[in-house]
């Protein structure tokens, strides 16, 4: 139920955070990665694997009908995400996983199991992912955006200009998902 709230409230702070986000002054231009990242980012190579995760077991592609929302950019999403860890970590029992953004544009979304065993196989980590889609229905900004019985949630995160979510027991394993 926390997680639910969270991620309403999250979504919710996205919509007012993009409608005052285009009056603030911009900010400085964000410090460039390290030399090897770039290199790393520009070969095509993920520059997370080996830090974050693992290289992914596998790797899907999710091609969404959904439009990204104009004026959600960088600083939305990371609110977003933000707002989600905050309710995870402010739950009543211990939440089994992390999440967080990386990415110069704060458009990779990051899953991590923090105890051996839980998202340890592919099936898993799906069905972390489908209880997101589940969580994402709830939502009154979900269901005023999509038809929320047919959508996903990686259609929401296409509405929120996502590019990917990985998700990994933290040990071994990761499965990757590329939302276009």
């Amino acid at each position: 139920m926390l997680k639910t709230v969270a991620a309403s409230l999250a979504i919710a702070l996205l919509v007012a955070g993009s409608a005052s986000a285009q009056d603030k002054p911009e900010k400085k231009a964000a410090a460039k990665p390290a030399a090897a990242a770039t290199t790393a980012a520009s070969s095509g190579e993920d520059r997370y694997v080996g830090y974050y995760y693992p290289k992914p077991a596998s790797i899907e592609t999710y091609e969404s009908t959904m439009k990204a929302i104009d004026g959600v950019d960088r600083p939305q999403r990371v609110q977003f995400v933000t707002v989600i860890s905050q309710g995870t970590l402010q739950s009543a029992y211990r939440v089994p996983y992390a999440v967080f953004v990386k990415g110069e544009k704060a458009d990779k979304l990051i899953v991590v199991g923090l105890q051996a065993g839980e998202l340890n196989t592919v099936y898993r980590e799906r069905a972390l992912l489908a209880n997101m889609t589940t969580m994402a229905r709830l939502s009154p900004f979900f269901q005023e955006h999509t038809v929320a019985e047919d959508a996903t949630f990686f259609d929401l995160l296409k509405l929120l200009g996502f590019s990917s979510v990985t998700v990994t027991d933290g040990e071994k394993i990761a499965h990757q998902v590329i939302v276009k």
